[in-house]
């Protein structure tokens, strides 16, 4: 019971960071619905179904888990939004060895990102059939 209500406040955080994400630029959206959808999926079932059904939500959870893939637009926003966080970390009055560490995690990140597949037309028509 106790793992349950915490799985449950687990996804209900990423669910709400989610939201942030959505209004806020710079800040990620479907890595918070991934979590969320992975928390779900241990203790609220019908979060987890509510999410991979919701006609806006559920199209890049659903490319996530069965392509793992990224599309190029949110390649390329997050891309932005790091090199943007870079300059400010730049800026910042963080130590030296902080300001490494930052960049060099930021960098690893891009590359991973930038390393991931991108669907292929047909894949992006199922996809979206499926919610149309």
């Amino acid at each position: 019971m106790l793992s349950q209500l915490i799985w449950r406040c687990l996804a209900l955080c990423f669910v709400v960071l989610a939201i942030i994400g959505i209004a806020l630029p710079g800040m990620p959206t479907t890595v918070f619905l991934l979590l969320a959808t992975w928390a779900a999926g241990h203790g609220w079932p019908a979060l987890k179904q509510w999410l991979l059904t919701h006609p806006r939500l559920g199209p890049p959870i659903h490319t996530w888990q069965r392509h793992r893939a990224v599309p190029r637009r949110a390649k390329y926003l997050a891309g932005a939004s790091m090199v943007v966080s870079i300059l400010l970390i730049s800026f910042s009055t963080f130590p030296l060895w902080a300001k490494c560490v930052l960049v060099f995690l930021i960098v690893a990140v891009l590359i991973w990102l930038l390393s991931r597949p991108e669907l292929s037309q047909e894949q992006l028509l199922e996809i979206r059939s499926k919610w149309n």
